[in-house]
């Protein structure tokens, strides 16, 4: 009897390890029996367009619901329900693999879950190929590099494990690509914002989380220039007010990173006290909007944090 089909996909507003490891867990899957189809919750943003370019690799449909498609769903590279499928409550989750913290996650049966504080969901994904002794085909290993190259800034973010350093060195020989070269480019294409308006830089890599009853929103671009970057602040301030008004953000903080130097500086936007409580977690002022975070490049574990303890 064939199994009923699933769908795999990581959070909104897709990042290159979102969409890369809801592919190759669709196919570790397919590869043990399941029926999954990998599927994105977003358009490709400059950087995994580059990736799907090299490895000459399709990308998955994009969906927003699953509107009766399917009754059940695999999730990658998140679990809180505000970042994934718009009705993802009206769905049964049978599995979970994540590298992020566990929030406003629950369901009704039991299921198979596999969180590791790894610095990219593709690292986890290869250990389970391995304890499986599934083959990653070449293509498959480039998306999967990349992804731990996107998530790791190049191994050089806080986050970043001897296992991700392995993982990356195993997957790059495997898809015959000099990692340190190659990765320098794909982040590289990652920062040409010029073709982006505001609002696509804002909402391009953006989370939100729910903090002790209050919604904020942590957005990321990274550049090789903050300060071409921030010729656009009248139109980010603009912007964002608008977006918190519109969607009950008490926080919103835009991380504008220097991937040569691994350096932050944040535009935060909120309400008064929401702002303090930013400063006193981050150990900053902000000034005029903006703040200096010099060796901040993680969002999940240097800002999301101290962040949600000082909320």
């Amino acid at each position: 009897m064939a199994k009923e089909k699933e769908l795999v996909f990581g959070h909104k507003n897709p990042d290159t390890d979102a969409v890369v490891a809801a592919i190759s867990y669709s196919h570790y899957q397919n590869e043990l029996g399941f029926n999954t189809e990998a599927v994105a919750l977003g358009e490709p943003n400059e950087e995994t367009k580059f990736v799907f370019d090299k490895f000459d690799y399709k990308y998955p449909r994009v969906i927003s619901a699953a509107n009766g498609e399917v009754k059940k769903v695999m999730l990658v590279d998140h679990n809180e329900s505000q970042q994934s499928l718009d009705d993802i409550a009206d769905l049964e989750v049978t599995h979970v693999v994540d590298h992020h913290r566990i929030a406003n996650f629950t369901t009704d049966l039991p299921l198979y879950y596999r969180a590791e504080p790894l610095g990219c969901t593709s690292t986890i994904l290869w250990k389970m190929y391995n304890e499986q002794k599934l083959e990653i085909p070449g293509n498959l290993a480039g998306l999967m590099a990349s992804a731990i190259i996107s998530d790791t800034l190049l191994l050089k973010s806080p986050t970043t494990t001897d296992q991700d350093k392995a993982a990356l060195k195993s997957l790059a020989e495997t898809a015959g690509i000099d990692y340190e070269s190659y990765g320098l480019d794909m982040l590289k294409a990652g920062t040409n914002l010029d073709s982006k308006s505001t609002k696509e830089l804002i909402d391009m890599d953006a989370k939100s989380f729910e903090m002790n009853g209050k919604n904020v929103r942590i957005a990321q671009v990274n550049t090789v220039d903050v300060d071409d970057t921030l010729k656009r602040e009248s139109e980010f301030v603009k912007e964002i007010t608008s977006e918190n008004k519109d969607n009950n953000y008490s926080l919103f903080v835009l991380l504008i990173t220097n991937i040569l130097t691994s350096d932050t500086t944040g535009l935060i936007i909120g309400e008064d006290d929401a702002v303090a409580k930013f400063e006193k977690a981050l150990d900053t002022k902000v000034s005029d909007n903006k703040a200096a975070l010099p060796g901040v490049v993680s969002r999940k574990k240097q800002v999301v944090p101290p962040l949600n303890e000082a909320f």
